[in-house]
């Protein structure tokens, strides 16, 4: 009788002891299930709120015969530079369409040089001629097509006649001192060839621009780049 009714009890108090480990279990899972549709419904409202705002951008055209004042960051000369030479310069200042900088100031354009002739003797002058083909703003380049530039020495005339008045008028003193009116009539001819001789030897002057020469272009064709209008 008494093995009977231990075992009638030992078998009551395990099952309430599963029916309480059941519902703990159950209620546990319940609330962890409720916890997470909770926290997946706010992460993604934090990551919205926490996301950058991303730039907006506007496309804009810089008409053709736009001036672009620049000044240079390389050097090009007639005595130095050789067709296909690259040529850098800047922007000096920005360019506005709408209100609005199309083109910063700093602006990076690249070109190369088109031609060039030393200084000659006499007839002669020397010149450089240049082009710019690209510009870079921001992390954008664009082709660019823009009027060439083109420099030319200054004119040496009046030095020269200078040069060739001094050879006739020292050769007339000294022929007038030799010969009387013969001997300066024949000095002068002899001086002023001589003094043409000194032209013909001489070259006339050279161009040469340096970092920070002014020089201005125009385009020739419009020029369409991105603008920065706001954030997103």
């Amino acid at each position: 009788m008494k093995p009977l009714l231990i075992l009638t009890l030992g078998a009551a108090l395990a099952a309430g002891a599963c029916g309480t480990t059941t519902s703990d279990t159950a209620d546990t899972s319940a609330n962890s299930g409720n916890g997470a549709a909770a926290g997946g419904s706010a992460q993604p409202a934090a990551a919205r709120a926490a996301a950058p705002a991303r730039p907006v951008y506007r496309e804009v055209t810089i008409p053709a015969g736009t001036a672009l004042p620049l000044a240079l960051t390389s050097s090009v000369a007639s005595d130095t530079s050789a067709v296909e030479d690259a040529v850098t310069a800047e922007l000096t200042r920005s360019i506005t369409i709408d209100g609005r900088d199309a083109l910063p100031a700093g602006t990076r354009l690249a070109g190369v040089v088109t031609e060039v002739d030393g200084s000659g003797r006499v007839k002669g002058r020397a010149m450089i001629a240049f082009r710019f083909t690209s510009l870079r703003t921001g992390d954008q380049q664009y082709d660019v097509q823009a009027k060439p530039l083109s420099h030319l020495a200054p004119a040496t005339k009046g030095e020269d006649a200078t040069k060739i008045g001094i050879g006739a008028g020292a050769g007339a003193v000294i022929g007038g001192l030799l010969g009387g009116k013969d001997g300066a009539a024949k000095g002068a001819a002899v001086g002023g060839g001589a003094g043409t001789g000194v032209v013909l030897a001489t070259k006339g002057r050279e161009v040469r621009l340096g970092p920070g020469a002014d020089v201005t272009t125009r385009l020739t064709a419009p020029l369409t780049v991105r603008v920065r209008m706001s954030e997103g």
